[in-house]
């Protein structure tokens, strides 16, 4: 019975360190990463600006290429929405959208996931031309982890941020061959 209680006071610690440590957890997080790019600022920000390019180069969009898909609108344009859903736990489901285009420098989206949990975050994708047919792009995300799920934020930046490693080496293997 002794032992039986301490296995209980183990497993009962071992589930309230996370959630205390949640409590002094911020809720936001952002990550971002960079690349440069041996292409002209014109044809990286005129590749990036199309959601459906992604299929190519992000790590997120590849890890089930028999996900269904939903496109609707005009990709490359505010208001185009590319929704997927798939039965793999890892690729879940949910939608992009592009929200703000600022030509040669900037695409905004807002993705809402649905599964495997809800939550929104706010994608950002700068270009930057910075001479000798050389181009910086950024990419960045945003969003928030309530309370209890916002313990993952101490994970966030290092899971989040290799996948945009990932896709940004994908990015610039895909735009030099061109």
């Amino acid at each position: 019975m002794k032992i039986l209680k301490m296995i209980l006071l183990v497993i009962a610690i071992i589930i309230a360190i996370p959630l205390v440590l949640a409590l002094f957890i911020k809720r936001d997080y952002s990550v971002q990463r960079d690349i440069t790019i041996n292409k002209s600022n014109t044809i990286v920000y005129d590749y990036v600006k199309y959601l459906k390019n992604q299929e190519q180069y992000s790590k997120w969009v590849m890890t089930d290429p028999a996900m269904r898909k939903q496109l609707s609108g005009t990709d490359g344009t505010v208001g185009f929405v590319y929704a997927w859903d798939s039965d793999n736990k890892q690729a879940g489901k949910g939608e992009q959208e592009i929200t703000k285009l600022m030509e040669g420098k900037e695409v905004d989206t807002e993705v809402r996931f649905e599964k495997p949990m809800k939550g929104i975050a706010s994608i950002k994708m700068f270009t930057e031309d910075i001479g000798n047919n050389q181009t910086k792009v950024s990419w960045g995300m945003t969003g928030k982890n309530n309370y209890p799920m916002n313990f993952m934020n101490l994970f966030m930046g290092n899971m989040l941020g290799k996948d945009l490693d990932v896709s940004l080496n994908n990015l610039k293997t895909i735009l030099e061959r061109k």
